[in-house]
């Protein structure tokens, strides 16, 4: 007999008991060639006749001859999907790139004014110096008063505001991005608090500080002594800090709290070494406490720059470990990041920028604190930009206070921690009033 779904016949008239598509089978097993099952050409299974010869079940449904998509009904609506995908991609792309030169703009912006304000600091002054004039003293032909007052007092003290500024602004950037925590910073978590009592410890116990000029001006006899004692005392701070950074449940809450607890404490000795001090010692002490660059020299901001170059640098090429501990511990351990080592490094960098800006200069608060904010604000969280931004902002912020303390009530000088104070509390509480989404 013959037909779909029935026997087919022997020459004999004998039922065949094999069907036709099992016998094509097995002649093509014996020829060596692969054995399939035969199965209907359906959407079922990965074993279909569909399947074996390359067509995707619900994707197209072509000719027999389709090896590929089929050229049916859906073929149309995977091109428009292709279309859009690559659209938004586009857009995506576009967006990023504006992104780059939105922020981009912002550093160059900072710039510019940061350019602008050293011109106007170093014509300003209880001697002004016209811009003719100015420039006849940058190329060493000006009048020689003009060029004592700029080389000798006012470029000195506008490298200095800078140098301190990027110091500060970056080294309060990493802090607050390797702890999480926004209220972070080196004057709030105590670091600041601690150099100042190692500074206070080589000026009343090891002889580092004295008056000079009739008492006019206090220098440092030995700067490079007292940065070192304040290093290791900030190291200290560092120290408890990151213990209780690494307790169980330590909320950033708590590492302010901490931070206030150890300037507290520091704070106390330094003023027990004020009350044994003599006169000459605790005047050195009440001045340089306040926070003022007047006494920058050239070999001075040497050493500051020096410092605060090599952390920048060194801030800038860990960006990518500071982005992804943004995204938490264990994802950043996930990533092949060593948590502990890139936050203890980043602490220990910090601690050095801010011990050696505060041991020549003194206590100026809210640098590290307000610069990050405001510059996370305008471009971002991407520590890549975020750091050469937060230096070029902290320059720019710490050299226009010191401008303003120097001619707000000219002939009077202010020392610019003051100034830094009465600026950044109202800045940084506009910032809390407006909220941290940025974060």
């Amino acid at each position: 007999m013959t037909g779909d779904g029935r026997d087919r016949g022997n020459d004999d008239g004998s039922a065949d008991p094999i069907p036709t598509a099992s016998r094509e089978t097995a002649s093509e097993t014996d020829a060596g060639g692969p054995a399939t099952t035969p199965t209907t050409a359906t959407d079922g299974g990965d074993t279909s006749e569909a399947t074996r010869r390359g067509i995707r079940p619900g994707i197209g449904r072509g000719s027999a001859g389709d090896t590929g998509v089929g050229t049916g009904e859906d073929g149309p609506a995977d091109a428009d999907v292709a279309a859009v995908l690559s659209d938004v991609e586009a857009d995506l792309v576009e967006e990023y790139r504006a992104g780059v030169r939105r922020k981009l703009a912002f550093v160059g912006g900072t710039l510019v004014v940061l350019v602008a304000v050293a011109v106007y600091a170093l014509a300003t002054g209880p001697i002004a110096i016209t811009p003719g004039e100015l420039v006849r003293v940058l190329v060493a032909e000006g009048d020689p008063v003009h060029e004592r007052v700029v080389w000798n007092i006012r470029l000195p003290r506008i490298v200095a505001a800078i140098g301190a500024g990027v110091a500060l602004a970056a080294a309060g950037a990493v802090v607050q991005s390797v702890l999480r925590n926004p209220l972070a910073s080196p004057y709030t978590l105590g670091i600041s608090q601690a150099a100042a009592f190692g500074a206070a410890v080589a000026i009343v116990v090891l002889g580092a500080g004295t008056r000079q000029d009739s008492g006019t001006v206090v220098l440092l006899d030995n700067p490079y002594l007292t940065s070192v004692t304040a290093f290791l005392a900030s190291l200290l701070s560092t120290g408890a800090i990151l213990a209780i950074a690494r307790l169980k449940r330590a909320t950033p809450e708590t590492l302010v709290l901490a931070g206030v607890a150890l300037g507290s404490l520091f704070t106390a000795g330094t003023a027990v070494l004020e009350y044994f001090a003599t006169n000459t010692q605790l005047a050195t002490l009440v001045f340089w406490k306040f926070g003022d660059v007047g006494a920058a020299t050239w070999r001075l901001n040497a050493v500051l720059w020096a410092v605060a170059l090599a952390a920048g640098v060194y801030f800038t090429r860990r960006a990518w470990d500071y982005n992804v501990l943004d995204a938490g511990d264990d994802t950043a351990r996930g990533l092949g990041v060593n948590v502990s080592r890139v936050r203890l490094t980043a602490m220990i960098a910090a601690a050095l920028a801010t011990a050696v800006t505060v041991s020549m200069f003194g206590v100026i608060g809210f640098v590290g604190l307000v610069v990050p904010h405001v510059v996370r604000r305008a471009i971002g969280g991407d520590e890549r930009l975020l750091v050469p931004a937060s230096c070029v902002a902290g320059g720019t912020l710490l050299l226009a206070a010191d401008t303003i303390a120097r001619t707000l009530l000219s002939p009077v000088v202010l020392p610019v921690g003051i100034v830094t104070a009465f600026v950044g509390v109202p800045l940084f509480v506009y910032l809390i009033v407006h909220g941290r989404d940025y974060w």
